[in-house]
C-alpha cells in the first residue's frame, strides 16, 4: 500500500522546512526555543523530533541549545505498510520516497547550497576582517579574484549548456562544503572552490546514506537494507555517486511504525555537542533545558548546590552571562573537573565554586534568587530519604517568590510526590566521606506513540499537569512545573518550584 504524504519537502516562501531531534520529554523545550530564537513557524512535532519553517541563517541555527541535531526536511509522511505485504512491495515503496517527488529532493538540496553558499561567505568577510593583508597584495588579490570569478562563470555558463535537464540546478559555489577554513591559503581556498562547484555543478555530487529502523519494519528488514535500497535509487534518479568515506552530502531516513522522515543533516557535528564543555557531565540538552525553566534575569543570584562538573552553570552562563553564578559541592574530583570545564569555556571570572555540603550551605537564609541542581542519584549516590533535608536547605537559601528547578529521580520523584517524612533523623553528611568539617568553607584553589500533533501545546500541559496533580506543596515550596525526560537507559523529572512564603511559616 503506498504511503500517504503528510508532510512535502516543498520549500514555503516563508522559509526552509527543518526538524531537529531531541531527548524524549525535551519536544515542549524546543518548540519553544525554535519560537522565541528562530521566529519559527508551522511548529509541529513527533516523538524525538520538532519540525519548524524558519528564515534564519546558519549562524542562527548553530544557536538552538535543546536539539540534538539539525535537518533540512526533504520529506515527513506516514509510516510504511509492513503487515500482509510482499518483501519486493515494501522496497518499491521505499524507493518511491525518492521517485514519486524528485522536485522535493532538487530543491531541499539548493536550499542546502544556498544556505552553505552565504555561510561561507560571511566566514570568508570575517576572516578578512580578522587578519587584513598590506595595502599592494590586497589590492593585487583583489584582482585576481575577479579575474577568478569571471572565469568561473564563464565554465558554468558553458558546462550549463551542456548538461541534461534532469540534473540539479547549477550554482556558483564560493566556498566548499568541507574546507579547512582557517588553515588554508587563499590560493587553496580558491582551488577547492573550483572543485566544489564542479562536483555540484556536474552531476558528480557523492553522498551517502545513513539509515534507522525501528518497530515493524526493522523485523523486515536491516538499515544497511534500507540504506542500500536507497542509494541504489538516488543513483538512478539524479546521477550522484556513492561515498562512504568522504561525501559532499549525506541522506537521513528514518523508518518506524508511525513515520517515514528523510533529510539532510545541516551540520556534521551535533548541536547536543559543546565545544566549550571539556568534560562531559549532564547531558547538556538536558542542562540547558532546566536552566531555561528557571526564568534567569540579569542580576539574579543562581545557585548549583550540587554542581559536579558544572554543566548547568555552564549552560546558564552562556546564554545569560550578567548573573551571578555560584557552584557548590563536596568532592574535590567534581569541582576539579568543572574549573577545567570553566577554563575551557573562558568562564572561570563569571562562576564562582565553593567546596562544601548540600546541606550546610555558608549562605543567609532567602539570599538567593535561583536554584537549579542535579540531584544525584543510582547506587554510587545513596541519598535515600536525604533528599527532604536537601530541599529543606534549598528552601532556607532561597528567598520568598524564588525559583527551584531540579532533576529528580524516579523514586526522589515519588517521595516526594507521596509526601513521605523520613522516620529516622537526617545526618547531613552520612553519605560523604570527604565532606569538610562543619562551619567550614573551603573554596576551591584551581589549578560535568505519538503521530503528528494538531494539538501539541495541550498535550505536553496535560502530562506537565498530570505530574503535578500528584505533588503535593513541601514546606513552603509549591511545584509549578514538571517534565518527564528520557536520560538514556532511565527517566527522571524536571520539577520546577516557587516559594510562596517564609519556610518558617
Amino acid at each position: 500500500m503506498a504511503a500517504v504524504p503528510a508532510d512535502s519537502g516543498s520549500r514555503p516562501a516563508a522559509g526552509a522546512r527543518f526538524f531537529c531531534t531531541a531527548g524524549r520529554g525535551l519536544e515542549p523545550f524546543l518548540m519553544r526555543e525554535v519560537r522565541a530564537r528562530l521566529a519559527a513557524t508551522q511548529v509541529d512535532y513527533i516523538s524525538g523530533k520538532v519540525f519548524f519553517t524558519t528564515c534564519s541563517n546558519l549562524n542562527m541555527l548553530r544557536k538552538l541549545k535543546s536539539a540534538e541535531r539539525l535537518f533540512l526536511l526533504i520529506k515527513k509522511q506516514f509510516p510504511l505498510i509492513v503487515s500482509s505485504v510482499s518483501k519486493g512491495k515494501i522496497l518499491n515503496e521505499i524507493q518511491r520516497l525518492i521517485t514519486d517527488d524528485p522536485e522535493s529532493w532538487l530543491n531541499t538540496i539548493s536550499t542546502w547550497k544556498n544556505l552553505l553558499e552565504h555561510d561561507a561567505k560571511k566566514d570568508k568577510l570575517f576572516q578578512r576582517a580578522d587578519n587584513p593583508p598590506k595595502r599592494k597584495v590586497e589590492a593585487n588579490d583583489i584582482i585576481n579574484a575577479k579575474k577568478l570569478k569571471t572565469e568561473q562563470l564563464q565554465m558554468l555558463q558553458e558546462n550549463k549548456e551542456c548538461q541534461p535537464e534532469k540534473q540539479i540546478e547549477e550554482e556558483t559555489w564560493e566556498q566548499g562544503y568541507f574546507l579547512t577554513k582557517r588553515e588554508k591559503s587563499q590560493e587553496a581556498l580558491q582551488n577547492d572552490v573550483v572543485k566544489a562547484a564542479d562536483a555540484l555543478n556536474q552531476n558528480d555530487l557523492t553522498f551517502r546514506v545513513s539509515c534507522r529502523c525501528s518497530g515493524a519494519i526493522a523485523k523486515t528488514f536491516t538499515a544497511q537494507e534500507v540504506g542500500r535500497v536507497t542509494g541504489i535509487a538516488l543513483m538512478k534518479q539524479f546521477g550522484w555517486k556513492a561515498d562512504l568515506r568522504n561525501p559532499n552530502l549525506e541522506i537521513f531516513i528514518h523508518l518506524n511504525d508511525i513515520y517515514s522522515v528523510v533529510g539532510i543533516p545541516v551540520f556534521r557535528v551535533p548541536l547536543a555537542s559543546r565545544v566549550y564543555v571539556r568534560t562531559a557531565g549532564l547531558r547538556s540538552t538536558i542542562a540547558w533545558a532546566m536552566a531555561s525553566l528557571a526564568e534567569i534575569q540579569a542580576g539574579a543570584f543562581v545557585l548549583d548546590p550540587m554542581c559536579g562538573l558544572g554543566t548547568i552553570l555552564l549552560e546558564a552562563a552562556k546564554e545569560w552571562p550578567d548573573v551571578y553564578y555560584v557552584g557548590a559541592d563536596v568532592s574535590d574530583s567534581q569541582l576539579l573537573g568543572a574549573c577545567d570545564n570553566l577554563k575551557a569555556a573562558g568562564l572561570k571570572d563569571k562562576i564562582e565554586l565553593l567546596q562544601v555540603s548540600v546541606t550546610d550551605l555558608p549562605l543567609p537564609s532567602e539570599s538567593v534568587d535561583i536554584i537549579i541542581s542535579d540531584i544525584p542519584f543510582g547506587k554510587k549516590f545513596k541519598l535515600e530519604k536525604d533528599i527532604k533535608s536537601i530541599l529543606q536547605e534549598m528552601e532556607r537559601v532561597l528567598h520568598i517568590g524564588g525559583t527551584i528547578v531540579l532533576l529528580l529521580s524516579e523514586e526522589h520523584h515519588r517521595r516526594l510526590k507521596d509526601g513521605e517524612q523520613s522516620s529516622s533523623p537526617l545526618n547531613p553528611r552520612s553519605s560523604h566521606t570527604d565532606e569538610p568539617e562543619p562551619g567550614v568553607k573551603k573554596r576551591l584553589n584551581p589549578g560535568e506513540k505519538t503521530g503528528i500533533s494538531e494539538t501539541v501545546s495541550l498535550s505536553f500541559e496535560a502530562t506537565s499537569q498530570e505530574c503535578l496533580d500528584r505533588m503535593p506543596p513541601f514546606g513552603s515550596l509549591v511545584p509549578v512545573e514538571c517534565h518527564k525526560v528520557s536520560l538514556g537507559r532511565t527517566d527522571a523529572f524536571i520539577c520546577k518550584y516557587r516559594k510562596l512564603h517564609s519556610s518558617g511559616l
